[in-house]
């Protein structure tokens, strides 16, 4: 009985929080789009690895891959809705924004914040790993309008509110992407220099890695292949 008083007092306090933030939030879901592009900052440091609407049209946002214990921050103002632990996106945090904007924040190797905590733009909500179904080291981040669904059918493209970013291009997380509310993220890390490799026939993994002096490990954690397994033509990041 003192369990089910305890969950229902918390569904509560989030309520409150969600609705005054929403009235006192410094955006409006008219503010549109491009508003929140001029405002929203990087989540992390690293490099893009994987874009929307690649795998058949089921990758429903953008992966960024880093070093593990990189910090993760949030894109802007918001209240925590879920901090839980998934079998596929592993420790993953949810983010309502006054915008009515739900970020998604998977694959953390730990989290830092809890259900109905209040969350300023820049705060760190945990570090990057690789748990849940995550085949190397990166943030998978989605961003969906009003809320999250299982079948993502509110799902919209991060970089139309980020801006645009290509597999292989190094990202700084704290930065926005018109250069305007710039943040220092406290990874403090050195950019990472990438390239594109296309695959010729008769390479290998190992082949690849000598020629370009990076382990085929590092290769197959930044690009998530599962196996030594690749095909000609294939476009691989190499660091």
């Amino acid at each position: 009985m003192r369990d089910y008083i305890k969950r229902f007092l918390i569904a509560i306090i989030m309520a409150l929080c969600v609705s005054l933030l929403f009235l006192g939030g410094k955006h409006s879901q008219a503010a549109g789009l491009n508003e929140m592009k001029e405002h929203w900052i990087w989540p992390a440091d690293g490099v893009i690895s994987d874009t929307y609407g690649t795998r058949q049209g089921k990758h429903k946002g953008i992966d960024i891959a880093g070093k593990m214990e990189t910090p993760i921050l949030a894109v802007d103002d918001g209240v925590v809705i879920k901090s839980y632990f998934s079998n596929t996106y592993g420790n993953v945090v949810f983010i309502i924004h006054p915008s009515r904007i739900v970020t998604v924040y998977a694959h953390l190797n730990r989290r830092n914040v809890f259900v109905g905590q209040n969350i300023k733009q820049g705060d760190v909500l945990g570090k990057m790993g690789k748990t849940g179904q995550a085949t190397g080291i990166h943030l998978h981040f989605e961003t969906h309008e009003l809320e999250w669904r299982y079948d993502k059918k509110y799902a919209i493209n991060p970089e139309r509110l980020l801006g645009k970013a290509d597999v292989g291009e190094t990202v700084q997380g704290g930065i926005a992407s018109m250069g305007r509310g710039v943040l220092e993220a406290s990874t403090h890390a050195k950019p990472v220099i990438t390239e594109q490799y296309v695959v010729k026939q008769g390479d290998t993994l190992f082949s690849i890695s000598k020629k370009n002096n990076v382990s085929v490990d590092r290769i197959k954690q930044i690009n998530h292949l599962r196996s030594d397994m690749i095909r000609p033509k294939q476009i691989l990041i190499i660091e």
